[in-house]
């Protein structure tokens, strides 16, 4: 594997969890803890990206993030990287584009909350996402209804996976995607900016 992408096997079942990380809170951490869990995932790769292409305003330096993902979240089977900027990806679609011929024979879901899903519609490339790897979607405060009437899960909807089938996701070949409910950790990285603890 080439020095500085994360190490996997072929086999495993890996979910991707891609945003900005500005900052990396409690919700990040209990949803990453829920997705190890449902999706039966052997591990997830936290994805800090360099930028996020659909916020007008730049997030912190990529350095602090890494050190505040580092530092918050502390479990075995998780990898926080900065692949995206190794690889000069600034869209999901290319990221994934780029990474899955690198690590042949190993699953990889992709990894999100309701809100992104709601909005998914928006995203370079959104479909080839869809028909390429598996989507796990899990519950944010208010977002349930308008995630699952979105334009990509109506597009998508005879390939959703019910709730009780989400530990199969892994195994399902794309396009294939579940949403599960779990217990909310209200909590967002716009909140902390607002509030000024995060400057």
């Amino acid at each position: 594997m080439t020095a500085g992408f994360p190490p996997a096997r072929p086999g495993m079942c890996i979910g991707l969890l891609g945003g900005s990380f500005d900052p990396p809170h409690a919700g990040h951490v209990h949803i990453t803890h829920e997705a190890l869990k449902r999706f039966g995932l052997d591990a997830v790769w936290w994805l800090v990206s360099p930028g996020n292409p659909l916020k007008p305003r730049g997030p912190a330096p990529l350095e602090r993030r890494m050190a505040a993902t580092r530092a918050i979240m502390q479990h075995p089977g998780v990898v926080v990287t900065d692949i995206e900027a190794r690889l000069g990806t600034r869209y999901t679609a290319g990221t994934l584009a780029a990474v899955l011929p690198r690590y042949p024979g190993v699953r990889f879901v992709w990894l999100m909350g309701a809100d992104n899903l709601a909005g998914f519609h928006h995203w370079e490339r959104w479909d080839w996402i869809m028909e390429h790897v598996p989507v796990g979607v899990m519950a944010r405060p208010g977002q349930g209804l308008p995630a699952c009437l979105s334009p990509a899960a109506i597009r998508y909807r005879r390939w959703r996976l019910p709730m009780r089938e989400a530990a199969r996701l892994c195994l399902a070949p794309p396009p294939a995607w579940c949403f599960v409910n779990l217990p909310m950790v209200d909590i967002s990285s716009t909140e902390i900016r607002a509030r000024g603890d995060w400057t």
